[in-house]
């Protein structure tokens, strides 16, 4: 990527407009916030995407903003990018779907970044974070929302910086435009603590959201990160984590599911039983989630994420469900391998009598708010598998259209995996599993047993998932 200063007004190289009507239109809505700054500084990508070059995203603006005195919001830096949405309407990057739907996926990142004293020109850093994050848009198919939370595990900036994990909210300023080729809306990155990050995903990342619009030096109500907070918002007010607490006790999360690393294997008949025993395991090759499976998944966790009055998980159909989405984006649980064809016995309901859960130390730091947050809330949690097709879905007695029943509390999909638990022995799993609320490092591995139940729990090192064969 290089640092450029477009020119103004609109050019042609050959019959190919510079600026496009899909570029044209969020330009349209960056001038009207910036019509003093007509000729912003960019980093754009040299090579094109669409030319075979790394960066999906052609262009990112920043701008200089005043900020709003009336609002107590500090002067900072924001940047627009220019390439999630569908530029120019030629199929050259997007498949153009026609101008009633989303325009490419739908959407276009913004960052804000407080300005430091003397700062005379913006950082270009978040602009590669802007292209990470598009990358992966990219690679996976998989979008954005609001209230989203995205691990990273390091400092945005490379630096020493507390802020290592993002949230993304609707920009507080830039409206959705329409352009010729659909709609688009802002999504802003927002850059929080790791405190922040697993409050947002034992509650909710809105939820989250709200408690640092309140808090000016964690962004204010227009979200403005700042790198050199030191600070989390609990401690800056101790009474925002009673507000997490209380809107965890009674709304639970609203987290259903995460990409993890773990397996899982069925102890109820011998290894050496090909066809129905350990249906996953380390080492072995898994087998693949059916087109119906793959597409119940992924409508569990989008209904998951609705605040509905009713936990359920939408049944197995005959035919694809998402047949109004263009065929080329995926959501977010969709397998790369769901279109293979799967032999009708390997994705029959199996009922299992015992089985052993293995997830690495960050998956099982999760296993509580799992339990706490979705299960003692009448809801479901999935665990899907980054290694494969593996999916581990918990489900509460309260939740309709799960395979697992109270009188067969496990069962499978082929490598999907459905456990049942009452609400009491949810209660007791979560005292068992208190060390595992801890921040502090866990020495691995861990086993948690309950015997009477034939249920295994296994926290081990990443390693055993990214060497399974060693």
């Amino acid at each position: 990527m290089d640092e450029v200063r477009p020119t103004s007004g609109v050019q042609t190289h050959g019959l190919v407009p510079l600026f496009p009507p899909g570029l044209q239109a969020i330009y349209g809505e960056c001038r009207r916030l910036y019509p003093e700054q007509a000729n912003p500084l960019q980093v754009t990508a040299i090579v094109k995407y669409w030319l075979g070059g790394p960066d999906p995203l052609d262009y990112i603006s920043m701008y200089r903003s005043t900020g709003c005195a009336a609002q107590d919001i500090q002067e900072h830096w924001h940047y627009v990018s220019f390439g999630l949405s569908d530029l120019y309407g030629d199929n050259r990057v997007h498949e153009f779907t026609g101008a009633d739907g989303p325009s490419g996926f739908g959407f276009e990142l913004t960052f804000r970044l407080k300005r430091e004293t003397g700062e005379t020109a913006p950082p270009t850093w978040p602009a590669e974070l802007m292209q990470g994050l598009a990358r992966y848009v990219f690679q996976s198919e998989n979008t954005f929302c609001s209230g989203d939370h995205i691990s990273w595990h390091s400092p945005l900036d490379n630096s020493e910086s507390r802020i290592q994990h993002m949230l993304l909210t609707e920009d507080p300023q830039m409206q959705p435009v329409q352009t010729p080729f659909g709609s688009v809306s802002f999504l802003q990155i927002v850059g929080v603590c790791t405190e922040e990050l697993q409050a947002a995903q034992q509650w909710n990342g809105q939820g989250i959201l709200e408690l640092m619009r309140g808090v000016r030096v964690a962004g204010g109500s227009w979200l403005i990160t700042d790198m050199r907070r030191g600070e989390t918002i609990f401690d800056i007010d101790p009474h925002l984590q009673e507000r997490v607490d209380q809107g965890i006790e009674t709304e639970g999360s609203n987290l259903s599911g995460v990409s993890a690393k773990c397996v899982w294997d069925d102890l109820s008949r011998p290894p050496e039983d090909e066809e129905d025993s350990r249906s996953i395991c380390i080492g072995s090759q898994p087998r693949r989630l059916s087109d119906k499976d793959t597409e119940q998944i992924r409508e569990t966790l989008r209904k998951g994420l609705e605040f509905n009055s009713k936990a359920a998980i939408p049944p197995i159909s005959s035919q694809r469900q998402g047949h109004e989405r263009p065929q080329s984006r995926k959501d977010s649980l969709e397998s790369e391998s769901s279109a293979a064809i799967v032999p009708h016995e390997l994705v029959r309901t199996r009922q299992l009598e015992s089985v052993h859960l293995k997830f690495n130390q960050e998956s099982g730091t999760l296993l509580p708010l799992c339990l706490r947050g979705r299960l003692l809330h009448g809801r479901h949690f999935t665990f899907k598998s980054i290694n494969g097709d593996t999916a581990i879905t918990f489900v509460s007695t309260g939740v309709e259209g799960a395979f697992a029943t109270e009188e067969h509390p496990y069962a499978a999909h082929g490598p999907w995996l459905q456990i049942l638990l009452t609400e009491e022995f949810v209660e007791r799993m979560l005292g068992d599993l208190q060390e595992l609320n801890t921040r502090e490092e866990t020495e691995l591995p861990k086993e948690y047993s309950w015997p009477e139940k034939k249920l295994t729990i296994s926290v081990l090192p990443d390693s055993v998932f990214d060497n399974p064969l060693q």
